[in-house]
């Protein structure tokens, strides 16, 4: 018995390999018993309707693959350059042809201009909900896309309704139809989202409610930044073609030197959303873009048809942009400050009222215009993506380029209805003239006492105007 005991002993002592196997397997066994017990404790906290799929969708979305979309001209034509100068002169050529193209839209008039913002509205829509379907596309999700395009349809004719009742005033009117329309409308449009989220809430299924309502999420905050800066836009049309295009050319302007200044200077990282943004481009573009805004503003302020309001004429049921130019739009003379008159030698300066709002609208588009390309830089990075879309080689989407555009929009529709807009007396009377002959009565006798207690009206007139 003493010799067995002493045998186990030196034999445990030794760990044979097999005892050792066994004693490794048990103790990785046990090291992963807390990572089991997670797994476990994650099952067993998931809530009725929660599966591994709405799990799997809290997980870090893949990335989508991104391709080389140079055109094959461009890249036999510069294919001895390096990667730096090809995208370079890809970026430079494009942007010379997208120039132009603004240019042939602005001489097709407000109309053309209407069409294509329109078009570029639901072509960003369509980008970002594209990348939402993409990163989710293994989830299957029911009427997602349906839903997505529907709820688009809504907020457009909730908003476009708004603006032809607003603008074709006459127009709605005399045609029954459309009376009818714009006397409904906001019914109708709560009607028309109603009927989209009573059938969102009929495709719930249960493996994937969280996901469901995610994309719900995600479409609203799209029809948020895409649909309604859009509207926007097309206000500041109605305003005069030159509060469009000026905000817009100073955001292009931007961006050009912004590249321009930090391809060549650029040395400092600006931002590390955005690598490639330097404070030498940042700083460089806004001086160039303040100097660009004055100089078209100076151009553009001396032609009618920029400058007056696109109204819509029922004779012809076609645009006019014919008025007499107001202060605004008038060259007056301005002292030039003291520290200036030592540099420039001049004491006074000739220049349009306009010129000096156009300082502050190519001041916001340099220096907190960019902050809707950081904010879209940080959204393709959460999603580990280069460009919304390959629709323009170089530049990416459509989303890409107006980026920026959409947070200017916001701005110039707020700057004119805080410093510039005031009451219309066209809108005031078409207004007047749609109500009962009982209540245009009561407007004019309360028009008239006011008038006389203004002493802008005296009895002696009135009578006069009666007799």
């Amino acid at each position: 018995m003493t010799e067995l005991r002493q045998r186990v002993v030196h034999e445990s002592d030794g760990r044979p390999e097999a005892e050792d196997k066994g004693e490794d397997i048990r103790s990785e066994t046990l090291s992963d018993l807390p990572r089991v017990t997670q797994l476990e404790s994650e099952v067993e906290t998931k809530t009725d309707g929660e599966t591994a799929s709405d799990s799997e969708s809290r997980a870090e979305p893949a990335p989508i693959a991104t391709s080389d979309d140079t055109p094959e001209v461009f890249n036999r034509a510069l294919s001895k350059l390096s990667s730096r100068w090809k995208n370079w002169w890809v970026r430079g050529i494009l942007t010379l042809a997208m120039i132009a193209f603004f240019f042939i839209i602005i001489y097709l008039g407000p109309m053309v201009l209407m069409m294509i913002v329109m078009c570029v509205q639901i072509k960003c829509f369509h980008e970002i909900i594209t990348i939402g379907y993409n990163v989710y596309h293994s989830y299957d999700l029911p009427w997602f896309r349906t839903l997505s395009w529907y709820f688009l349809l809504c907020v457009n004719y909730f908003f476009y309704g708004e603006t032809v009742t607003d603008y074709f005033f006459t127009l709605v009117q005399r045609e029954e139809p459309l009376r009818i329309l714009s006397k409904y409308h906001r019914f109708i449009s709560f009607a028309l989202y109603l009927t989209g989220f009573c059938m969102f809430v009929l495709s719930l299924v249960k493996k994937h409610y969280r996901l469901q309502f995610y994309m719900f999420g995600w479409t609203h905050v799209t029809l948020l930044i895409v649909v309604t800066q859009s509207h926007l836009i097309i206000h500041n049309l109605f305003e005069g073609m030159i509060w469009f295009i000026v905000p817009i050319s100073c955001v292009i302007c931007n961006d050009i030197m912004a590249y321009m200044f930090g391809f060549f200077f650029g040395r400092t990282p600006l931002i590390k959303l955005s690598p490639k943004k330097t404070w030498e481009g940042f700083i460089g573009g806004f001086f160039a873009t303040v100097v660009f805004g004055l100089l078209l503003s100076y151009l553009m302020s001396g032609y009618r048809c920029f400058i007056c309001p696109v109204e819509f004429n029922n004779d012809t049921n076609s645009f006019t942009v014919d008025c007499e130019p107001s202060d605004l739009f008038r060259l007056q003379e301005y002292n030039i400050p003291l520290v200036i008159q030592s540099v420039v030698g001049w004491k006074t300066v000739r220049m349009y009222p306009f010129q000096i709002h156009s300082i502050a609208l190519s001041t916001f588009a340099s220096l907190i215009g960019p902050f809707g390309g950081f904010f879209a830089s940080g959204f393709k990075r959460a999603f580990k993506i280069k460009d919304f879309a390959n629709t323009i080689p170089g530049h990416g989407g459509i989303m890409d380029r107006f980026d920026c555009q959409y947070l200017m929009a916001t701005f110039v529709n707020v700057y004119i209805a805080s410093f510039i807009r005031g009451p219309n007396p066209s809108k005031l009377i078409q207004q007047f003239l749609t109500l009962r002959p009982d209540q245009q009565l009561h407007i004019f006798n309360t028009l008239k006492a006011h008038l006389i207690d203004k002493g802008m009206l005296t009895a002696s007139t009135e009578d006069q105007g009666a007799s």
